[in-house]
């Protein structure tokens, strides 16, 4: 009996429920971000898939959580992730019974016109060509369903392992220093250091908008000062008062900058157990008219996007961003198990989608 194919609005009304479920569990999660510890574990986590959104990484965590306590991966956090067609690249397969991670995929559809400047446009069909002489963009237009696996739930050729080097105690990666330097002074401001924290009332780092100056410790041991560094970086990025879209509210703006030292720190894996932010369920609460939940996931997306910009930027972290690298060339994919392969591939194919998360 043939399969019945489903309508375009009965394929739509079916993502938008698995999207909906997805946007449940993240609120869940949201919800039970309370504590300071709490709230960097997950920015931690964000900063080690740092090419995914905050509220994809959010949820890839509940998942793969869910996934651990059921047996069915062996470790409690993720390693790598990439989507069936990537695994498949690099001549491995989705494992029988392992489900994938639903995350939100951007759709980008394509548009021609010959008339840009009057707004004018037209959406190009399916491998539909543009006519002579019209100019054509991608534009975004909806997210879906889409669906990426650990390492751990597939099977295959074996994975290259990242080269890691050990820092000696109170070191910081080569050359992180001097990025992070010279981001501020692109920013317009002259970095300098200061004997102490009693020059600075206490505090270990200052950023000051008058002058444009930014003051860090000198006492202290050269990974404390990165992450110090990187916190008054942070202000200067996203807090500067003449600048759009400033967070007015100072709490938050401590836990943004704070949050911003804490990935930067995860990225490079320096350990960063020494940040503390407030208690995340008060700070939330004392924004005017905004739900917490809504005020974390601002705070949080504001966040990732400034800390993976900046990211970008500096020296290429030893340990990746969280995806496998896919070679150039497709690996033949090597011969699946007699028993259950047929069922693995269907299923793994039932719930793949094109994915580049």
């Amino acid at each position: 009996m043939a399969k019945k194919k489903w309508t375009a609005e009965q394929r739509q009304a079916d993502q938008q429920q698995k999207l909906a479920w997805l946007d449940e569990r993240i609120s869940e999660r949201v919800e039970q971000l309370v504590t300071g510890d709490d709230w960097l574990n997950a920015l931690r986590f964000a900063a080690k898939f740092r090419t995914r959104s905050f509220l994809n990484t959010l949820g890839i965590y509940i998942q793969h959580q869910q996934a651990y306590s059921e047996g069915r991966v062996p470790e409690p956090t993720p390693t790598l992730l990439a989507g069936y067609g990537q695994w498949k690249q690099l001549g491995r397969w989705v494992v029988e019974g392992q489900r994938g991670y639903m995350i939100r995929k951007p759709v980008f559809e394509r548009y021609a016109s010959a008339n840009p400047a009057a707004g004018q446009w037209r959406r190009l069909g399916f491998r539909e060509q543009p006519r002579p002489g019209e100019v054509v963009r991608e534009k975004f237009t909806r997210t879906i369903p889409g669906y990426v696996w650990d390492v751990s739930q597939t099977d295959g050729q074996e994975i290259p392992e990242r080269p890691k080097g050990e820092l000696p105690k109170g070191a910081a990666p080569p050359g992180l220093w001097d990025g992070l330097a010279d981001l501020v002074a692109k920013g317009g401001f002259t970095l300098s250091d200061v004997p102490n924290a009693e020059v600075l009332g206490g505090a270990s780092g200052v950023t000051n908008y008058t002058d444009r100056t930014v003051l860090v410790r000198g006492d202290l041991d050269e990974a404390a000062r990165v992450a110090i560094l990187a916190h008054e970086l942070g202000h200067l990025l996203m807090h500067d008062p003449e600048a759009e879209g400033r967070e007015p509210h100072r709490g938050i703006r401590e836990v943004e900058a704070e949050s911003f030292a804490a990935m930067i720190c995860a990225a490079y894996d320096l350990d960063s157990l020494d940040s503390t932010v407030p208690y995340v369920a008060g700070w939330a609460w004392s924004v005017k008219d905004q739900e917490p939940g809504e005020v974390i996931r601002a705070t949080g997306d504001r966040v990732v996007k400034a800390a993976c910009g900046v990211i970008d930027k500096l020296p290429e972290p030893v340990s990746g961003n969280g995806k496998p690298v896919i070679p150039e060339a497709p690996a033949q994919k090597p011969s699946l198990p007699k028993r259950g392969a047929r069922g693995a591939a269907r299923t793994a194919v039932r719930e793949a989608e094109a994915i580049s998360l």
